[in-house]
Parts: C-alpha cells; structure tokens; sequence
C-alpha cells in the first residue's frame, strides 16, 4: 500500500527493490508498480517530490549513470539509443548484438595484443643495458594481429551502418522504361508521376520501404538519354550522380528497347521491365500484372544480405574514425620495427596512441564531447 506523508492512501502497488550493482544504473533502485491512471501517477510523483525531495530524471539520464558505473560502455549506450529507434528487423538484431557488448569483447582483444606489445617495448627500453633478447617479432606479431582486425572491421563498416541509416536503391534506364510505374508498384501508392511523354521525371524521387527486414530507399531517376533541354539534362546529371552513389542498382531494359544498360557493379540486377509486351524471361517484371515483382525483392533482399554478411560489430562512423587513427597509429608502429633500426620511445608512443584510440571507441577516454549529442536522444526516464 502506498501512502503519503500523512498517512493518505495512493494507491495499492507493486514494488521492486534492487540492490546496488544489480539494477540498470547499478545503484540502489526501487521501482513502483501503479494503476496509470493521469490522476494516480500525478499523486504518487507529488508525494515523492513534496516528501522525499525526488525530481522526474533528465532524458538519458538513467543511461548515464549506468555508464558511469561501469554497468554499460559508450557502445553499448548507443546501441540502447539504436534499439529505441530500430523500425527494422535488422536494425532490431544489429543494436541487440552491440547492447549485449560484442563490441567491447572484440576492442578488449585487440587492447590485449597492444599492452602485450608495449611491455615488450618498455623490456627493451628499461633493460637496454641487458642482454633480454631481441622481442621485434612478437612485437611485430601482436601488432599484426590488431592491424589484420582493424583492417576487416573497418572494410565491413559501411554496410553494417547502412543497416542503421538505410540502404539506397536507385532505378536506372532509358527514358520510358518504367521507372516511376516501378516505384508507384513498390510503394503501394502514385509516389511518382507516370507518362507516356519521355522525360517526365526530371529530379530525383525517394520511397522509403522495408523490404526483407531492411530499410530501403528506392530513388526513381531520371530517364538516361541525350536530351537538349536544359532542365531535363540537370536531372539526367543528378540522377546519375544518385545512382553512382548508391548502394545498389536496379537497371530496367523495356522488352521494346534497342541498346544495353551496362551495370557499373557485378552487385547491380539487370531486369526487363514491361515484360507482359514480349516473351516470358526469367528477368522479366511487369506492373502490370505483377509478374518478377516478388522475384526482384528478393534479388535486393539477397544483395543486401551479401553487404552485410561480412563478420563484424562496428555500425557508426564515429567507431570507424578510432579505428583509423588506431590502425595508422599500429601502421607506424610496424614500419618503424620494419626499418631494422628504430627508437624504442618512438614505437612504445604509437603503441599508446593505438590504445588510446580504442579505448575512446568504447567510452574509456575522451568522450564527453559526443556523450550530449548521444543522451539527448533518449526519452524522459530511460
């Protein structure tokens, strides 16, 4: 039973105690259970600011006090403010991986091999004077193995914070080849406008979907000719540019067309649109009447996949810049040691720049100056 201070009673509620370092902030936390009712929960929190002095938490503040305490590193507090936002399955998985802390196993490895490193280093620098042997080779082998995983970390980064963004699908081809009526079929609505009169998209038009678990959006682009008209040339240009930039291409090639559109990436799906006025083809879509549309969703869903198969736990640029700095940092490093004649001091500094480096991806050092932009985003409580 809940009362007041004097002795009225709120409500009748469930309360859950939690000992320190077993509650989410890994403090002493209490939580009540009450009907929710506006005029119940408006009593209960007077009653706790009047009589006990408590105040509402500030948004994100229950994650930064977990952070804090050590009950969360700064990925895991990103990952949380991911999970918050997820609107796809894949983005659902991706920031449950990262909150349960596959990102600071992976960085606690490699923080391994470096202190390894370095003490080999520091030997060689407080014992010069002594016969310890010679220690280039594991130096160099413990290094080698934090470059060969950097070096894949980083190569799988961009698909992986696709996943978090969106991925970009641009529709290309000749004018008239059903680019809009493609995209008005995806999207489930007149998103674009169709017309037989070539060259009626003139600018780039987006359709955000999800579209097996991913989040996609489709870009309708202008259609690709040799045209003198100045407006309808600007957007042939920025389509272009669109589609370059693009995660993937979707090139339509009308039954009725003469000339080939060449993918420029073996990743791109060739399809023949407006398939129902010719023959049947494996490659055909139509519409229409439908036909090869499933097929092509699952031609990108299996695109997209291959992206992100690559093994990996990295998903933000701000990850992927630590661990460039890091990788140059171990890169100098190794020349020096390769170079057969190096000053000890000089590879113990590259070593703990490298350290450094990793140690702020996971919230260890320096990062007050990204934790506001990271707690501003989360609701009032969490």
């Amino acid at each position: 039973m809940l009362r007041d201070g004097s002795g009225e009673r709120l409500d009748s509620a469930l309360v859950v105690a939690f000992a320190k370092g077993a509650s989410f902030t890994g403090e002493d936390v209490a939580e009540l259970m009450v009907h929710g009712s506006l005029a119940t929960v408006t009593a209960i929190e007077r009653c706790l600011a009047q009589d006990h002095g408590l105040r509402m938490a500030q948004p994100g503040e229950f994650t930064r006090r977990a952070l804090d305490n050590g009950m969360m590193d700064l990925t895991q507090v990103e990952a949380l403010s991911d999970l918050l936002e997820a609107e796809t399955e894949s983005q659902r998985r991706q920031a449950l991986r990262v909150l349960d802390g596959a990102i600071g196993k992976v960085v606690a490895g490699w923080r391994a091999h470096l202190v390894k490193a370095a003490a080999l280093v520091e030997t060689s620098i407080d014992f010069v004077e002594e016969d310890v042997g010679n220690f280039d080779a594991e130096i160099l082998a413990e290094l080698r193995a934090v470059a060969d995983g950097l070096t894949a970390e980083i190569a799988g980064q961009r698909a992986r914070e696709r996943v978090q963004t969106g991925f970009e699908v641009a529709l290309v081809g000749p004018v008239n080849a059903g680019k809009s009526s493609l995209l008005n079929a995806l999207a489930g609505r007149e998103a674009a406008i169709t017309s037989d009169i070539a060259g009626t998209t003139r600018d780039v038009l987006e359709v955000r979907m999800d579209v097996g678990g991913y989040a996609v959006t489709f870009l309708d682009t202008a259609g690709l000719r040799d045209t003198a008209e100045q407006v309808e040339a600007i957007g042939i240009a920025r389509g272009r540019a669109r589609a370059e930039q693009a995660d993937l291409r979707i090139i339509l090639q009308p039954a009725d067309y003469i000339g080939t559109v060449s993918p420029s990436d073996p990743q791109d799906i060739v399809v023949r649109s407006k398939s129902d006025l010719g023959p049947a083809s494996d490659d055909g879509i139509s519409v229409v009447t439908g036909a090869g549309l499933d097929w092509l969703m699952a031609e990108v869903t299996n695109r997209l996949s291959q992206m992100t198969a690559r093994d990996g736990v990295t998903v933000r640029a701000r990850h992927q810049t630590a661990m460039k700095d890091g990788l140059a940092a171990i890169s100098n490093a190794i020349d020096k040691i390769g170079s057969g004649s190096y000053i000890e001091e000089l590879v113990a500094a590259d070593i703990r720049i490298a350290i450094t480096a990793l140690d702020s991806l996971i919230g260890v050092v320096d990062v007050e100056d990204v934790l506001g932009d990271i707690f501003s985003s989360f609701c009032i409580g969490k």
